[in-house]
């Protein structure tokens, strides 16, 4: 097994195009695949680099492929094929590797490896954090699950992509801690949410409130900062992630907890106000609109 050289990229949306981006700068050939024909042109044309609509065809012609895709239903579908033709691990050969970039939930990624395995292929679990902002400029936390064989391979592709590379060491350990990485800040968004409600409702501003939240050890993380004053107040509401896929990955926890036997009351009710406001508002609706739920119960504004 070789150094790897020749990268296929499936999903080049707002965080895969600048990731499959650097990629092509730090000098690997891509090609890259979506659904959206008009994407993948664009990307092409800009970046001089391949595409193809063909899932065999692309395990073929490269030696690693990376999935940036929203669950890992449709990650499982694209490399092992459906009722709808092959997948692109159909068209692999032994020793290349697939590295789910997306954040999967861990027990499909165990069980898509359970296949991968018996084809000779490697499975990484490479899941991100930093949003759009790191994606573009290069910064992304990259956190790693999988053998350290594979890992040590695929290391040049993560330090072209990201600035930080965290090793969680077993297979599924990356997609594990990602979704509750992402339920904790959740589960802190909607604290903050809720405490900023409950001051404005006593009638104090908005700026007053938060500077006095922020004053505290306890108001200085993320979420308030971040997220609360950055986009909530401002009214900017663009995060870059949607209400929908924190529902998503909240759910992750709360089924990988259940299936665990492990005890996680806030993570249910965090999930269960996510999931309210996913309903209420949408599916799309930027993450921090998920503050619409107590305007809509309290009558206050944000």
């Amino acid at each position: 097994m070789g150094s790897i050289k020749k990268v296929g990229f499936v999903g080049i949306g707002n965080m895969g195009n600048p990731m499959a981006r650097h990629l092509v700068n730090a000098g690997f050939d891509i090609t890259v695949m979506d659904k959206r024909a008009d994407v993948v042109e664009a990307f092409v044309k800009a970046h001089h680099c391949d595409s193809t609509e063909n899932f065999m065809e692309l395990g073929q012609s490269v030696d690693a492929v990376i999935t940036m895709l929203p669950t890992s239903e449709i990650v499982r579908a694209v490399i092992l094929g459906d009722s709808n033709g092959k997948g692109i691990a159909d068209g692999m050969s032994e020793g290349k590797l697939v590295i789910d970039m997306s954040t999967s939930n861990p027990a499909d990624t165990l069980a898509l490896n359970e296949v991968l395995i018996t084809r000779g292929i490697g499975l990484i679990d490479a899941p991100v954090a930093g949003g759009v902002v790191f994606a573009n400029n290069g910064s992304l936390l990259i956190t790693l699950g999988g053998s350290q064989k594979n890992k040590n391979r695929a290391m040049s592709l993560f330090e072209a992509m990201g600035s930080e590379i965290s090793d969680c060491g077993i297979l599924g350990g990356a997609h594990t801690m990602k979704a509750l990485n992402n339920f904790v800040n959740a589960a802190a968004l909607i604290t903050g949410i809720e405490a900023m409600s409950v001051a404005l409702k006593f009638g104090l501003e908005p700026g007053v409130a938060i500077s006095a939240l922020k004053s505290a050890c306890t108001g200085r993380n993320n979420p308030i900062e971040k997220k609360i004053e950055g986009h909530i107040l401002n009214g900017k509401y663009a995060t870059g992630m949607p209400i929908g896929l924190i529902a998503k990955d909240i759910k992750i926890v709360v089924e990988s907890a259940e299936a665990l036997g492990a005890f996680t009351p806030i993570a249910k009710e965090t999930l269960r106000l996510w999931e309210q406001a996913r309903d209420q508002f949408g599916f799309d609706p930027d993450q921090s609109e998920v503050g619409r739920l107590w305007e809509s119960k309290t009558g206050i504004k944000f």
